[in-house]
């Protein structure tokens, strides 16, 4: 980050926030690794040289990943929602974390291997189930809600009829 940002999202890791912020910035773009700042000295769970921050740019939104420990875990209640253009942008992110330790879960919403959700949402799918057309969005919505990861052609169809 060149310049402070106002607002930034900080991210709680248990010693690895460097390794997510990597994997971040290989897999999404406009997403970059900035200054890790490291423990000038040692200190009660570590020592010098260990990572304490990072800060990095996931999808131009500046993040702050800080190595806390074991004490606190991510859940579902924070989750990034990506708005993907077709399905194999849908399958590239999803596949990338699903693939790296991560695992499925439903409507379109997968955790990382550090346990940070992602819900990775087609934009034809917001469209469908935001359509004006009740049936037709209920259509589009009731496929959404048997799948993991989101298959467009499946809601395109339902919404179809």
């Amino acid at each position: 980050m060149d310049k402070q940002a106002k607002m930034t999202i900080c991210l709680w890791y248990n010693g690895d926030a460097e390794e997510a912020a990597r994997f971040y910035a290989e897999t999404f773009p406009d997403s970059s690794v900035g200054a890790v700042f490291r423990a000038p000295g040692d200190y009660p769970s570590g020592k010098t040289g260990d990572v304490l921050t990072v800060e990095f740019t996931l999808m131009g939104i500046p993040c702050i990943g800080l190595n806390g420990g074991a004490e606190l875990r991510h859940n579902e209640s924070f989750s990034f929602q990506v708005a993907t253009a077709d399905q194999a942008e849908t399958d590239r992110y999803w596949n990338a974390i699903v693939g790296n330790g991560g695992q499925e879960s439903v409507c379109g919403w997968c955790k990382d291997k550090w346990g940070i959700s992602w819900q990775i949402t087609p934009i034809a799918l917001t469209r469908a189930v935001a359509d004006p057309d009740t049936a037709a969005a209920k259509r589009a919505f009731d496929a959404m809600m048997g799948m993991k990861k989101i298959d467009i052609a499946v809601i395109e169809a339902a919404f179809r009829g």
